[in-house]
């Protein structure tokens, strides 16, 4: 991170901020969780951040974002507002799937988030369908299809991309590598094969990069989008991460024995957060001064949407069968 860039000074404020609004809101489920209140199974992005961060920022609010069951962190930085995501975490009638979906299940229609798929791989083929729902009516658009490695075992992902290079669509495959699929190692689960490199088998760019790099993430995301939206076709990105607390938990897992502590302690130390304030404050692109400023105007917008949650009406029995296909 210490060369030099060309990236504007508001993208990299952008950028910082995305990811701390990410970071504080997840932490703030972490100090909610054991009230009780929340009720439905959250799977956390701490850790991640510099993946939504990097990729969103370069999409356009007409853009489409697919995601699976960790999915606050992309909703977040595609625009998504806290009040929304929160309410829908204590599944109020206000929240962006209006009660019925909880955290896995998050969708806005207004930022062009189709909705989130807790079915691993599940969104893939939905991308797909909306991409090539854009290149038939001509439209300017890119899709962003979201997963985990651990949706690389599946068919799906294969066919996926098998039908997105034949049709050349204007998608971008995000795999966030982040070494688990529950508690199972990918080494485990897929011949020692890099993730970018199986593009090759269907004809389109793959890349790997530092997942908790967000100025990496950022330009190989760009020219993956930029190569979309002009027709160029798809690209698929392998973003190296890792994911600091259990699959489905608000709390560190290291005692279920599938990783040590001397591993979380090792990505830890690779917070993508911290490296990029340290850039941020060598660079003089920020002050101390102004980095606090943004994190209290975080807090207060999360303090805010939790007093907006908490204050919201359950869906009512008539709405059972509303929205309902």
């Amino acid at each position: 991170m210490k060369r030099k860039t060309a990236i504007a000074k508001q993208i990299l404020i952008r950028l910082y901020t995305t990811m701390l609004k990410i970071r504080q809101f997840e932490q703030k489920i972490v100090e909610l969780y054991p009230d009780q209140e929340i009720k439905t199974p959250v799977h956390l992005y701490t850790g991640q951040e510099a993946v939504a961060a990097g990729v969103c920022v370069n999409l356009k609010k007409h853009d489409y974002v697919f995601s699976n069951h960790r999915s606050h962190g992309h909703c977040i930085a595609k625009g998504t507002s806290l009040k929304s995501i929160m309410a829908e975490l204590y599944l109020k009638k206000t929240g962006c799937s209006k009660g019925k979906g909880g955290s896995p299940h998050l969708v806005d229609v207004e930022n062009n988030i189709l909705g989130t798929s807790a079915i691993v791989g599940g969104g893939l083929a939905i991308a797909v369908g909306v991409a090539l729902a854009v290149t038939i009516k001509n439209e300017q658009k890119v899709v962003v299809a979201f997963f985990g490695d651990g949706a690389v075992d599946g068919g799906t992902f294969h066919e996926s991309l098998n039908f997105a290079s034949l049709k050349k669509l204007p998608i971008v495959f995000v795999c966030e590598n982040n070494l688990y699929a529950t508690h199972s190692h990918v080494n485990a689960r897929q011949p020692p094969v890099e993730i970018y490199r199986r593009a090759s088998s269907y004809a389109m760019p793959g890349v790997c990069v530092d997942g908790n790099n967000v100025i990496k993430v950022y330009q190989t995301a760009k020219t993956a989008i930029e190569q979309a939206r002009n027709g160029g076709g798809p690209t698929l990105i392998e973003c190296k991460t890792y994911r600091w607390m259990g699959h489905v938990t608000p709390s560190f897992d290291v005692h279920f024995g599938y990783r040590t502590q001397e591993e979380l302690d090792y990505w830890m130390k690779k917070c993508p957060i911290k490296r990029f304030r340290r850039f941020l404050l060598e660079k003089n692109i920020m002050t101390e001064k102004e980095m606090t400023e943004i994190k209290n105007k975080i807090d207060k917008e999360i303090e805010e949407a939790v007093k907006f949650a908490k204050k919201s009406p359950f869906p009512d029995k008539s709405d059972l069968f509303r929205d309902v296909y």
